[in-house]
């Protein structure tokens, strides 16, 4: 826990208790908004005394409104508009958004009290001060994250002129009562200490309210900020989920920008939090360039289990087809080679993906190097061999997409090994020459129905244009019902991928070419 000193240094540095940039802009941007809507009502107010001058005074109409309290508001408004701007600029200093913070509320109470008390006699112009200074303290506690302490101190220091100017305003009402020889009724103490007395509990009240409203607001914001970061990671936008929740995030001290996974046990049960934890032990021990690398993993207080992995910025193959189409033969290859390397040292750990599909692949820039292949979601892999875990195992019935999804693993879930990566592999290929899986339905169960007892059609046929024979065969035989009859492994895919890649060549200058053709650059 921080200590005073820390707490008011980081205040001081973020305006908060936020610590890093992107907190801090949030900050500016709560000022910012709480001086734009001070300048919607003090712009608000001088309009509502144009229409009350045009309906009710036309013959004085230029006279109120040169009058000083007008052509505050006017300024005010005006100001604080301009100044919502200028706090909201990233360029802004850090000091100058806090000063803002604090300097708003307090002039705002110094130039009304000074009006109200130059203000001729009139019914209960005491309570002007009173009242915007309460109005300008309460939106302020209720926009800005400002802490307790911070909030008290702006809240006494705005009330000393309101409290001054209603002191100052029943002296000078009392004298000239006085000089008009009116009598004002006897009490034991003179009457404007009465006023001022009041006017004082007021503003103690005020400020005690808007001291507890800033410790809720604060306290609430610092929970959420608890619940965004877990370890050092602070989490970010939602991109994705599935068997977890995908956030981005950042390294609170590194700055390396990260993917953070999650799964809440409140969630789920016993069985698929043991299921994640088992994913991601199990995928730190891959190592290969193109599956997507771990960086650390652990369990929050409340019993959330996490990791942090790579953060990938691109596109998936799904994406990439369903927005350009097919894809050409050689690029096809040069997919199929990387994802097949990365899936050789899964299976050489004697460790299956089990939902290879076009979504789990992503295509982003590495090193400089466009069309990387990156693997990802480990959320279904399974140890080839007897499970030491029956349960785990029964929650597996029927895991991947079905579109995706090999013969045996609709049959016996429990009997498969990396050959289903082989048939989903397969599947993947399909896909990318024709734009389409190798079999449609209405229904999973016709999707699956298609897997068990279906030939595909030649990915030639469906595209309608010829493909390199040796690259179809390979595709057709990674379809085959039977697992004996796809390639043994993915070392032996590799082998026939690397034939093809001699006559279909797929450059990174080609790659930069098709990017700079979509726009990408």
């Amino acid at each position: 826990m921080s200590t005073r000193p820390e707490a008011r240094r980081a205040f001081l540095r973020a305006g908060s208790s936020l610590t890093d940039e992107e907190a801090q802009r949030f900050y500016a941007t709560r000022v910012a908004d709480y001086a734009r809507l001070l300048g919607i009502v003090f712009g608000g107010m001088y309009l509502v005394g144009v229409v009350v001058a045009l309906l009710f005074a036309r013959d004085r109409f230029w006279a109120v409104h040169t009058h000083p309290a007008k052509l505050a508001h006017l300024a005010f408004a005006g100001g604080s508009l301009v100044l919502s701007k200028v706090v909201r600029r990233p360029a802004c200093p850090r000091w100058f958004v806090s000063a803002s913070d604090g300097a708003l509320p307090i002039n705002v109470a110094l130039v009304v009290a000074i009006l109200a008390h130059s203000t001729p006699v009139g019914y209960g112009i005491h309570l002007v001060p009173l009242l915007l200074a309460a109005l300008v303290l309460i939106l302020r506690a209720g926009l800005v994250p400002s802490p307790p302490w911070r909030t008290a101190l702006v809240s006494a220091l705005t009330s000393v002129p309101s409290v001054w100017a209603c002191t100052a305003i029943a002296m000078r009402d009392e004298e000239l009562m006085a000089k008009l020889g009116r009598d004002w009724p006897t009490t034991a103490v003179p009457p404007w200490f009465g006023i001022a007395f009041g006017s004082l509990i007021w503003c103690a009240a005020l400020t005690i309210a808007t001291t507890y409203v800033s410790r809720v607001i604060y306290g609430l914001q610092r929970e959420v900020q608890t619940a965004q970061r877990l370890g050092q990671y602070v989490l970010g936008e939602l991109i994705g989920e599935g068997m977890g929740a995908v956030y981005q995030a950042q390294h609170a001290l590194l700055r390396r920008p990260t993917a953070v996974k999650l799964l809440h046990p409140d969630r789920v049960g016993p069985q698929s939090l043991a299921r994640f934890e088992r994913e991601v032990q199990i995928t730190a021990r891959l190592t290969h360039p193109n599956t997507v690398a771990i960086f650390d993993y652990g369990h929050t207080p409340d019993g959330v289990f996490y990791y942090a992995m790579e953060y990938l910025e691109g596109v998936s193959l799904q994406e990439l087809v369903e927005r350009f189409g097919p894809q050409p033969q050689g690029r096809v290859v040069h997919i199929l080679i990387q994802a097949a390397g990365a899936l050789a040292e899964a299976h050489s750990l004697a460790l299956i993906h089990r939902d290879i599909k076009p979504a789990n692949m992503l295509f982003c820039e590495r090193g400089g190097m466009p069309d990387v292949v990156k693997l990802v979601d480990f959320g279904l892999v399974k140890r080839v061999g007897p499970s030491n875990d029956p349960e785990l195992t029964q929650a597996d019935a029927i895991t991947g997409t079905p579109q995706f999804l090999a013969p045996e693993s609709i049959i016996d879930p429990s009997a498969v090994d990396h050959r289903v990566d082989i048939y989903g592999l397969g599947c993947v290929a399909y896909f990318l020459l024709t734009g389409k899986p190798p079999f449609e339905g209405k229904s999973v169960v016709e999707v699956c129905g298609h897997h068990l007892h279906s030939a595909p059609q030649k990915p030639s046929e469906r595209l309608g244009a010829p493909l390199d024979a040796e690259l179809e065969a390979l595709v057709l035989a990674c379809l085959e019902k039977k697992p004996d009859a796809r390639p043994r492994d993915a070392a032996q895919l590799l082998s026939t991928l690397s034939s093809c890649a001699a006559r279909l060549p797929w450059t990174a200058e080609d790659a930069r070419t098709f990017w700079a053709g979509a726009g990408r650059g």
